[in-house]
């Protein structure tokens, strides 16, 4: 449970079923290890002591949540600590014995399914958030995720995608048959993003930002695959042109230096400021003060930084990957770029830097099109009517 937007869905679905359903829920995960922050704990829940059996059960502000902690649930393949973790997990589930098993990420949703399915769990269902197969893997490593998924697919009774493009991608990978899919969108809280904009003033001060500049922003783990050395490239076209604009990027990780290096190098430190790693309570104020949202990942299901600046009012320029055209509709709600194509995103964002009657249209467009398709409230009574499907049971 990292800070990162499928762990923020699992969460928010977690409370929903609790808040608005009266539901009994039991969330297991492994411990939030990485640089990106403990979702957990920033809600408010904190670990007390490990029981005997080695799990660590966590309460907080919603103390009917029942948190199991497996210290050995862990994201990176260890076949000793991973065998321990499916047989915990077992227990969990033998132990709880619940209507509903479902399941999120790679090693969640392998483990968990086969756990759910061999003890007879009557409704399986795993969310994809994106697929853990992609082109930049080498062929082997693709061909072996391929495979747990499908060996996985098959324990399971359905699997919901964040996006279209999930599903499609699943399909064509021979995964699962399309009729075993269903697309409910990755929800969250939108009010905070409907109220951005209250705090444009004082995040801009905060970090020295004039009221004149454009600035441009970017929420993603400093990280590979996320296309900051790309938006970088293009950033150079950009400010030669646009000398107004200044780049936000929120987020952290092990490309910080080698970033800042590189903007060092080629003249453009007056144009780049670096957020450090936030809360997610951050994250709404500082889409407030930007004017253009842009994502550059080459891959990620839908990412989730898309519709809260859409739902925030500001337009989005996006590479053409995964689910990003279901939000950012080229002409109406911000700019689609063939990814890697340097030379058409600073285009892209040019003509948004230089159009203010643009990027408010758009902005406009984005908002009244997807807050309420991205509540999490909606999220959640989607996700409980397909339990209540699978269970063969009616609403109510």
């Amino acid at each position: 449970m990292i800070i990162g937007g499928a762990q923020e869905n699992t969460l928010l679905n977690c409370l929903d079923l609790i808040e608005h359903h009266d539901d009994e829920v039991m969330l297991v995960t492994g411990p939030a290890l990485g640089p990106e922050g403990d979702l957990l704990h920033r809600a408010g829940f904190f670990p007390d002591q490990a029981n005997q059996q080695g799990r660590a059960e966590l309460r907080g502000r919603a103390g009917e949540l029942q948190i199991e902690l497996l210290p050995m649930f862990r994201r990176n393949i260890h076949p000793l600590r991973d065998w321990a973790a499916s047989r915990a997990i077992r227990n969990a589930i033998r132990h709880f014995r619940p209507d509903v098993v479902h399941t999120h990420s790679a090693k969640g949703g392998l483990l968990g399914r086969a756990a759910a399915w061999s003890l007879g769990v009557p409704a399986v269902i795993h969310t994809v958030h994106g697929a853990p197969f992609h082109e930049f893997q080498p062929r082997a490593a693709r061909e072996f995720f391929r495979r747990c998924e499908r060996y996985a697919a098959a324990r399971c009774h359905h699997m919901i995608s964040v996006a279209d493009a999930m599903t499609d991608l699943m399909v064509r990978a021979g995964v699962a048959p399309r009729e075993k899919f269903t697309t409910i969108s990755s929800g969250m809280d939108v009010d905070p993003f409907l109220r951005a904009d209250e705090h444009r003033q004082a995040v801009r001060e905060k970090y020295q930002i004039a009221p004149d500049r454009v600035v441009i922003g970017k929420i993603a783990r400093l990280f590979h695959l996320k296309g900051h050395d790309d938006l970088i490239t293009a950033a150079a076209d950009v400010v030669r042109q646009c000398p107004q604009v200044l780049f936000l990027l929120v987020g952290d990780g092990i490309l910080r230096e080698p970033l800042i290096r590189r903007i060092e190098s080629i003249g453009l430190s007056d144009h780049f400021v670096f957020t450090g790693l936030v809360s997610p309570s951050d994250v709404p104020p500082l889409i407030g003060a930007m004017d253009v949202l842009v994502h550059t990942s080459l891959r990620e299901g839908l990412a989730r930084a898309l519709p809260q600046a859409l739902i925030a009012g500001k337009p989005a320029v996006s590479y053409d990957v995964d689910g990003a055209r279901e939000v950012v509709i080229s002409g109406e709600t911000g700019f689609l770029v063939p990814a890697r194509d340097t030379a058409v995103l600073a285009d892209s964002l040019i003509r948004l830097a230089e159009n203010d009657h643009l990027r408010q249209e758009w902005g406009r467009a984005g908002r009244q099109r997807f807050t309420e398709q991205f509540r999490h409230q909606e999220m959640t009574r989607q996700i409980r009517e397909l339990y209540l499907r699978v269970l063969g049971r009616r609403p109510g």
